[in-house]
């Protein structure tokens, strides 16, 4: 039996969460993961009671959309929420995170990054994360879940 390696799980897990983004400019959804169990998931969209992008158009400014919040940090939130503890875990992202995600990853105890997709890969994002000790991996979704999923966007 071919099973899929943990990686390309958790991955796949984040891609799907990425379907549920109500961002029209980009589809991210992340994975956070502790001892190879899912402790919190989220993807990018306004908050919870606000009108979202995909129905009322994005609300620009300086080219940021700041309607939106970041699928990593609606993990993160989802952590702080429920009292789930983050240090030391590792999370999976599509697309490789921002600067101010990145910092709230390095601040949560976030061990490992994976990311699927590069963008905009910060300069600085990429420093802090070495001088943090994060590790940091390029894993992008591989094929057959690449085209399962993915031929849904």
């Amino acid at each position: 039996m071919n099973r899929i390696s943990w990686n390309q799980y958790f991955m796949a897990q984040s891609h799907l969460l990425a379907l549920r983004s109500t961002c029209t400019r980009l589809t991210v959804g992340a994975t956070i993961v502790r001892d190879k169990r899912i402790i919190a998931g989220g993807y990018n969209g306004s908050i919870a009671g606000d009108v979202h992008c995909v129905d009322e158009g994005c609300y620009v400014i300086d080219n940021h959309c700041v309607r939106t919040i970041h699928a990593e940090m609606n993990a993160l939130l989802q952590c702080a929420k429920f009292g789930v503890p983050t240090e030391g875990a590792e999370i999976y992202v599509t697309h490789f995170p921002c600067l101010q995600c990145t910092k709230a990853l390095i601040q949560a105890g976030i061990k490992t990054v994976y990311y699927a997709k590069d963008y905009k890969n910060n300069p600085y994002a990429v420093d802090l994360f070495e001088k943090a000790g994060v590790k940091v991996e390029k894993v992008p979704l591989e094929l057959p879940l690449n085209e399962l999923l993915l031929s849904e966007s």
